[in-house]
């Protein structure tokens, strides 16, 4: 499986027999608009920076809501979740995917705005690669995506959804999440190729850098 992170929380899966791309967003966020293409999209909540579809190429089945889905050989469960600590009455609901690829277990937490309850970790059990806002502002903040990392425990952690040198809107940076997960360094790299067998065995975070894939740095000329 390969992992190429496009910016704020869309990324894509590329599996032996689907490829997925999770919360497209438009050029309001500042991130280069790539045309991926992908046979399935899921989109955590309805926002032109999570929804995005027609970014995405190849006529892509499109999964938006709670429930369990079976797609080219991709489970998909889709759980209901809140954008914001008030379940919902500030920014409303949230879809959390936790996806099977290739064996592989994924969770994309979408614009989650609380640390899960006790019964959606149940629904998260087991997952090897978490997708994780750690930017605050409209998600949860470093802090409780620390919480939340310790309550699911994978055996890879993606952040998403930070303040970066392009992104447009009020979000915390990297480093606070970096800092309050007692790193001292953390570096990142272009793509994620990865398979059961050789996940770690014990918690590691990677960032993955959406400059790298094919895309010049802002500034410099293509």
């Amino acid at each position: 499986m390969e992992i190429v992170w496009l910016g704020h929380s869309c990324f894509r899966i590329r599996g032996k027999e689907a490829t997925i791309v999770t919360d497209p967003f438009d050029k309001t966020l500042g991130y280069p608009l790539r045309k991926p293409t992908a046979s399935i999209v899921t989109v955590s909540h309805n926002h032109p920076q999570h929804s995005f579809v027609d970014s995405v190429a190849g006529d892509p089945r499109v999964v938006s809501r709670p429930g369990e889905y079976d797609i080219a050989n991709v489970f998909i469960n889709g759980i209901a979740a809140y954008h914001d600590n008030e379940k919902g009455a500030v920014r409303g609901k949230n879809t959390v995917f936790f996806m099977e690829i290739d064996e592989v277990k994924v969770c994309h937490l979408g614009d989650i705005g609380h640390v899960p309850t006790s019964e959606q970790i149940e629904q998260m059990s087991g997952v090897d690669i978490l997708m994780v806002p750690v930017g605050g502002v409209s998600t949860i903040n470093a802090a409780a995506a620390a919480e939340t990392i310790g309550l699911l425990e994978p055996k890879l952690v993606i952040p998403m959804h930070y303040k970066t040198d392009v992104v447009k809107m009020e979000l915390e940076p990297l480093e606070h999440f970096i800092k309050v997960m007692g790193l001292k360094e953390v570096i990142s790299q272009p793509k994620l190729n990865i398979t059961k067998s050789n996940l770690p065995l014990e918690i590691k975070v990677l960032v993955l850098d959406y400059r790298r894939e094919g895309v010049p740095e802002p500034g410099k000329a293509g």
